[in-house]
């Protein structure tokens, strides 16, 4: 078949229909029963304060958020990367619809690629007048068959490695989640097959006002499309009934059962939280931070003032005694390893958690990050990698999925500031992806996130990688605990394919894409 023709074809696998968007933007949160509860917890306490509380418990997590929409009484607003379906996107779906049945309007913006190849599926709920779902970044063409996808994403690749990976859970302009959790079971401790340690910041006030900003700017982008136009024919209001019905009866066949999962996210329904946990939080000033949704439509690297981690920096300028850093994926490159060995040489504690490569669910990036361990090592950077747990079975799966793996994202600065978001430490989230979080300068935050870091660090737990001097060579060591006994690798734990994986990465210079 002749190149024209293939790409001829290529491009009648996409949309036949065009829906122009209408600009649509948050509701004044003081218009809402939640936004008056919260500006009159907030009439108490130091002005420009906004209230939090950390979600470190995967149960919490999802408690919060299934709460927070039986509050809801005019938005209801969601931006991920991610949603994979299961148990615990099934109860918020129904909890969604419930909630666009009184009236609360729902916007729904997803990056393109958790829809490869579920238009159709996920539309369905769009059919519900209060709903509506837009799609950032789309694949124009070739959305049809996963061939063609991929085939459309290469054709554009320059664009398309480009993605939206905020995490944002939205109600009233008064309430919101932030944090490393996606949606789906694996996120919520919902999966007997695998787990993602993470943690979400509960927020009340200005700041979820603010964050109501940044949905807004990404929602009217013009990289947001309606998910619609990806579609031959729109679902209608029968289907929407129909897949209802299919998720009522499913969800009922789980009531009254004794099944572990159902059992703990259905807690919400018997003992309700978030009364009680809006009335004890956290209060102190803090800082929405976003990426400019620009950001994708650089051409090469984008403007500094179009990142969040240029609004970030003066933080991280500051610290003059203990930066702590959580990343899933750290890839420090050679200007972060010029500042954290610039803060060791300085006497400045300096301690990491990431992923082991036999944790790690993307060894690739392992690879990338895995030069640059002995020269910080050197300067006194400590390094701990979370490990696979004893009792799970090694996992040899081509994705390289791990049955458990760090995914939380936070910085903690002098045990005074805490920065908590969807940003990994890595050049793909700097440069090329969208991200979002909050700084928030608070002692008692700060030292919640700091008690977490520490036991994540714990021997049990994670390898402290060392340098160790045996017959006059140094060597990197991997330092744990088993049975209460020290345990010392001198070859660093994963199997053979991810060994594999992560050299593959370095060899061919994949560090600028992770």
């Amino acid at each position: 078949m002749r190149p024209s023709l293939f790409l001829a074809l290529l491009l009648l696998a996409g949309c036949t229909q065009t829906i122009i968007p209408e600009p649509s933007q948050a509701i004044d949160p003081a218009s809402t029963r939640l936004g008056l509860q919260l500006a009159e917890l907030a009439s108490s306490q130091p002005q420009g304060t906004s209230g939090y509380r950390l979600l470190a418990s995967s149960t919490e997590a999802f408690l919060a958020r299934a709460e927070s929409i039986r509050a809801a009484q005019s938005s209801v607003d969601l931006q991920y990367y991610i949603v994979h379906d299961g148990l615990s996107t099934r109860l918020l779906t129904e909890e969604l619809l419930k909630a666009a049945d009184r009236g609360v309007r729902v916007r729904i913006l997803l990056d393109d690629t958790t829809s490869d190849g579920r238009d159709q599926q996920i539309a369905v709920i769009a059919a519900h007048p209060n709903i509506e779902i837009r799609v950032f970044n789309p694949l124009h063409a070739g959305r049809s068959t996963s061939i063609t996808r991929g085939l459309g994403r290469l054709l554009n690749l320059s664009r398309q490695h480009r993605r939206m990976h905020n995490k944002l859970w939205l109600v009233d302009s008064s309430v919101a989640i932030v944090g490393g959790r996606n949606l789906g079971d694996e996120y919520f401790d919902a999966r007997t097959d695998l787990n993602f340690t993470d943690i979400d910041l509960l927020v009340a006030g200005p700041v979820a006002a603010d964050l109501a900003q940044s949905f807004d700017q990404y929602w009217n982008h013009s990289l947001s499309k309606p998910i619609q136009n990806f579609l031959h024919s729109s679902p209608d209001r029968q289907a929407l009934e129909e897949t209802r019905e299919r998720l009522r009866l499913e969800l009922a066949e789980l009531d009254g059962s004794e099944d572990e999962h159902h059992l703990r996210l259905t807690r919400f329904q018997r003992e309700p939280k978030l009364q009680q946990w809006l009335t004890s939080l956290i209060w102190a000033h803090g800082q929405a931070l976003w990426d400019a949704p620009a950001k994708l439509l650089a051409d090469g690297e984008p403007d500094p003032q179009w990142l969040l981690t240029t609004q970030l920096a003066p933080a991280l300028d500051a610290v003059e005694r203990e930066l702590m850093l959580i990343s899933a994926y750290f890839v420090p490159t050679d200007d972060g390893l010029t500042y954290l060995t610039g803060l060791a040489d300085r006497q400045i504690d300096v301690h990491i958690l990431t992923n082991s490569l036999e944790a790690t669910d993307v060894p690739a990036v392992h690879g990338g990050y895995a030069p640059y361990r002995r020269a910080l090592l050197e300067h006194g950077v400590k390094l701990y990698e979370l490990r696979r747990q004893p009792d799970e079975e090694p996992s040899y799966s081509y994705s390289g999925d791990s049955e458990s793996s760090l995914h939380s994202k936070a910085v903690v600065f002098d045990g005074t500031r805490v920065f908590l978001g969807s940003l990994n430490l890595d050049p793909r989230s700097v440069l090329w992806n969208s991200e979002v979080g909050i700084l928030v300068d608070s002692e008692e935050l700060s030292a919640e996130v700091r008690r977490l870091t520490l036991e994540g660090m714990a021997p049990a737990l994670s390898y402290q990688v060392r340098l160790q001097q045996r017959e006059g060579i140094t060597r990197m060591v991997w330092v744990a605990e088993s049975e209460d006994q020290e345990l010392v690798l001198e070859k660093e734990p994963g199997g053979a394919w991810r060994h594999f994986n992560a050299w593959l990465a370095r060899v061919v210079g994949l560090e600028t894409m992770l």
